[in-house]
């Protein structure tokens, strides 16, 4: 392994591709909590108001804006005889399952003020040592090869592994944890169920880390070694600074920032969605895990289709708004009184259906959007001479935590103004209160998509001028080798 071997073009064997995307059913698994069940638990279950549960877990977010560059930064200088990025993946596996256990224990009998303290700690630990895991594991994907279609087909594997993980734990939470007994009728109010559900996943978490990290061992001597050099804070900073100012790389990432609060939103209401709006049972909503898994597979199947046919920009656009315009359908036709009550027959049918189209368009669109980070690495070392994966994915992966950090606010928010009680029964939470609460979602959700799509185009990287980089980047490679000076070959003129 030398500073000089660059990733290759080539197509990467099954096994790796199992190994590589099947870490990340940690951060699905954690991710899949957070969206689903941390509002619900922490707000009807332990009592703390809604906004309060969403400002704890803004004010983690905010702490992880400081972290996730770091990590990335450190990560990509780091040397040692097993690279740069696995000694972070080894380390991160076990504080990642105690600080996830802590999350769905909290201490009885604590008052709100404690409580409320307690979450923003415990998040910030648990974002925090899932990011020392994440960003170096996402950074593989720009290592392992620089092939435009490749990377499309690796990150696709890497999605369906974090929506199996989600996805199992979340069935079995229905299924298995949360039950109802005779104190708590309904089963996601048991608190009980929440603690053994957070043992359950933080097992699981850590045993996916290590089976990747274990996987992909073999490949370290194919990635790239950190430069030699003594490169000192300030100098790192600027670097950092430098680096992230690539202008199709502030385009995406705004993009992809007001499309994850959207997702995020989407994921954090749902559940208040399917239990009191739409009235669904327990076991009703279980199944919802299985139209989702079918929209994954789709979705990690149609992104690599699209992506080899056509440029991904324009691929994710058309995905973000297919995914915007088929999941808010539903609500706007109970809202304006075409869709018939919750006693029809074929509300759930619908419903489900309409989960799995709208949630493949999502999927979709989302693994375009991280594969065009990875193409955002080559652009950026022709421009500046520094090869950073880890950074690029620091700020990607900080906008993935926004999708549960940022969604449990703005749910939080959501919930406070349209004064849904604490404590609710299903059925009789009253209708005005649930109009408003598909009056005020469906608008907020819509503003989010058209945001994210406005950012995104203005971003400029195709499939031409990426393999313009990549041969670029060959012959800089070439002439340095021939003995021409570092100095004139580090850094190349777009």
């Amino acid at each position: 392994m030398t500073a000089a071997v660059n990733p290759t073009a080539r197509r990467l064997s099954l096994p790796t591709r199992l190994f590589y995307g099947s870490g990340t059913i940690a951060f699905g698994v954690k991710d899949n909590g957070f969206n689903y069940f941390l509002l619900i638990f922490y707000n009807q279950v332990m009592g703390l108001p809604a906004q309060t549960v969403g400002l704890a877990i803004m004010i983690a977010l905010c702490v992880d804006a400081f972290i996730d560059p770091i990590v990335g930064q450190v990560s990509d200088n780091w040397r040692s005889r097993w690279g740069r990025r696995h000694p972070f993946m080894y380390a991160a596996a076990i504080p990642v399952a105690v600080s996830y256990v802590l999350l769905w224990n909290p201490p009885a009998g604590w008052g709100h003020d404690a409580l409320f303290v307690y979450l923003i700690v415990v998040a910030i630990l648990i974002r925090s040592f899932i990011t020392v895991y994440e960003i170096p594991s996402q950074a593989l994907a720009a290592e392992l090869t620089t092939d435009y279609d490749e990377r499309t087909r690796l990150l696709s594997w890497r999605m369906l592994f974090s929506w199996i993980g989600g996805l199992a734990i979340y069935f079995a939470a229905w299924m298995v944890f949360l039950k109802p007994d005779a104190e708590h009728p309904v089963g996601q109010l048991n608190p009980a169920g929440y603690s053994t559900y957070g043992f359950a996943a933080a097992i699981i978490m850590a045993v996916a880390i290590l089976v990747s990290a274990l996987g992909t061992h073999r490949e370290i001597p194919r990635l790239r070694e950190a430069p030699h050099r003594e490169a000192t804070l300030g100098v790192l900073v600027r670097e950092m600074f430098g680096t992230l100012a690539n202008r199709s790389f502030l385009a995406l990432l705004g993009a992809y920032l007001f499309f994850s609060m959207a997702v995020g939103l989407l994921f954090s209401i749902s559940t208040y969605m399917s239990t009191y709006f739409w009235e669904f049972s327990r076991e009703q909503i279980a199944y919802f895990s299985f139209s989702s898994l079918t929209a994954a597979i789709i979705g990690a199947i149609l992104a690599p289709t699209v992506s080899r046919r056509f440029n991904k920009r324009p691929s994710a656009m058309a995905m973000i708004i297919a995914s915007l315009l088929v999941g808010a359908t539903p609500i706007m036709l109970r809202l304006t009184g075409v869709l018939p009550g919750n006693a029809w027959g074929g509300i759930y049918p619908l419903i489900f259906v309409q989960n799995v189209i709208s949630t493949a368009m999502g999927t979709a669109g989302a693994i375009l959007l991280n594969s065009m980070i990875a193409d955002v690495v080559e652009d950026s070392e022709l421009r500046t001479g520094r090869r950073q994966e880890g950074l690029f994915f620091a700020a990607a992966a900080f906008i993935q935590k926004a999708v549960s950090g940022v969604g449990i606010f703005a749910s939080g928010m959501l919930l406070g103004f349209v004064q849904f009680p604490q404590g609710a029964q299903p059925g009789q939470v009253p209708a005005d209160v649930l109009h408003r609460l598909g009056a005020t979602y469906v608008p907020v959700l819509g503003a989010l998509y058209v945001i994210a799509l406005v950012c995104l185009a203005g971003y400029r990287i195709s499939r031409r001028s990426h393999e313009e980089s990549l041969a670029r980047l060959a012959a800089a490679t070439e002439l340095a080798e021939h003995g021409e000076p570092p100095s004139s070959t580090a850094k190349l003129s777009p």
